[in-house]
């Protein structure tokens, strides 16, 4: 196949999209607005899955790579009131079936897979503008264009390339997240510490709570989720930290000094992660030479399986690719074919673990979560 792949997008999908191409030796080019690698830190552990994550490892050929890379103990669950007392402990299992792994860890294994050049850094889209018989002139703000002869749309829940196949825009979940950090918790906060354990913390009431982590480097990384109109999280300056961290520990008086640290004591700046998403039935129209993965495709609730999904979709888009390389407009109607229903399945679990978890009952939905997921590895967890 002598037609090249462009991709929008240096996430998790995008990079596993390329890869896969690589190992068919299938040219492509992927494009990331990020000036470099390491711009910036690329968020917190993920647990990959068996069925999805792993598998389009598998496919990739980085199993090995992978498991260099995991986070041993990290699997640990511990659940606990207002007021740190622990009311679940689980232990870590051992299993491999969704261990905890950093993402930035994971997107430096793909990204060392493939070729020098492969990735163009500084490369923020503009626009994409169809040129006839599937081809494609895509513009970076850099000044900048080049011609795709396959577009792939990698580009998370903002994505421009959508444009090109869907008039859908992403609405507010009412929910947001607020990202804090602490380091060297063991000697620098060991409170905070011995609370979180080796694992997962979480602690829960409806509508809000905390979910933290312990992280390889002596880090605890805590996502603290707020059910509050858009406006609410408008009228914090999340500039001046400080002001910020005290608004957001407002909403959690009375609770214990320990969780409130996991805001209040953060040596980073907190940043807020709204969350927008699509409908979960998002589909679109064949339209030549081009095509979505990930969030650009589907973005939803978090619910365990949004990077999951973007690599098992950059995987099986490949695989269509290379199944179909002198028929690409057959290969990427198989591979929408299947990444629909399967998104559209993902997105309304997410939506009913969200109720579970931050419903009328919270602390009781992840606790039985939990319970199941003692009886069967293999069980949805939130992350």
């Amino acid at each position: 196949m002598t037609t090249s792949v462009s991709i929008i997008g240096a996430g998790l999908g995008g990079l596993t999209l390329a890869r896969i191409l690589h190992l068919h030796n299938i040219p492509a080019t992927v494009y990331e607005a990020e000036k470099s690698a390491g711009v910036r830190t690329q968020g917190g552990q993920l647990d990959l899955h068996e069925e999805d994550g792993q598998l389009a490892l598998e496919m990739a050929g980085l199993t090995e790579e992978y498991r260099s890379i995991i986070h041993r103990g990290g699997g640990a669950r511990r659940v606990v009131d207002e007021q740190g007392r622990v009311v679940v402990d689980r232990p870590d299992d051992g299993s491999l079936a969704r261990p905890e792994t950093l993402r930035g860890d994971i997107r430096r294994i793909l990204l060392t897979s493939l070729p020098p050049g492969t990735v163009r850094w500084d490369k923020k889209l503009v626009s994409a503008t169809p040129i006839g018989d599937g081809r494609h002139q895509v513009s970076f703000v850099d000044g900048s264009s080049a011609v795709s002869e396959v577009l792939v749309g990698a580009d998370g829940v903002w994505s421009r390339v959508r444009a090109l196949l869907s008039d859908a825009r992403p609405v507010y979940s009412g929910m947001s997240y607020v990202d804090t950090s602490l380091h060297d918790v063991d000697t620098a906060h060991p409170r905070v510490a011995g609370l979180v354990g080796t694992g997962a913390l979480y602690a829960l009431v409806p509508g809000k709570g905390f979910l933290a982590h312990r992280e390889a480097g002596d880090v605890v990384h805590t996502y603290v989720v707020l059910h509050r109109p858009v406006e609410w999280f408008d009228a914090i300056d999340f500039t001046d930290a400080p002001t910020a961290k005290a608004r957001v520990a407002a909403e959690f008086d009375g609770w214990a000094p320990e969780l409130l640290a996991l805001i209040t004591d953060g040596e980073s700046a907190p940043v807020l992660r709204s969350i927008y998403e699509l409908p979960d039935d998002h589909r679109w129209d064949r339209v030549p030479g081009v095509t979505l993965l990930g969030d650009a495709a589907h973005a939803t609730v978090p619910g365990g399986d949004g990077a999951n999904l973007a690599m098992l979709d950059g995987a099986e888009l490949g695989m269509a690719i290379a199944t179909h390389p002198d028929d690409i407009e057959q290969a990427l109607a198989d591979y929408e074919s299947r990444m629909f229903p399967r998104s559209r399945k993902a997105a309304a679990a997410a939506h009913r673990t969200i109720d579970f978890i931050f419903g009328a009952n919270a602390p009781a939905g992840v606790i039985s979560l939990f319970s199941e997921a003692a009886r069967s590895p293999a069980s949805s967890e939130h992350r």
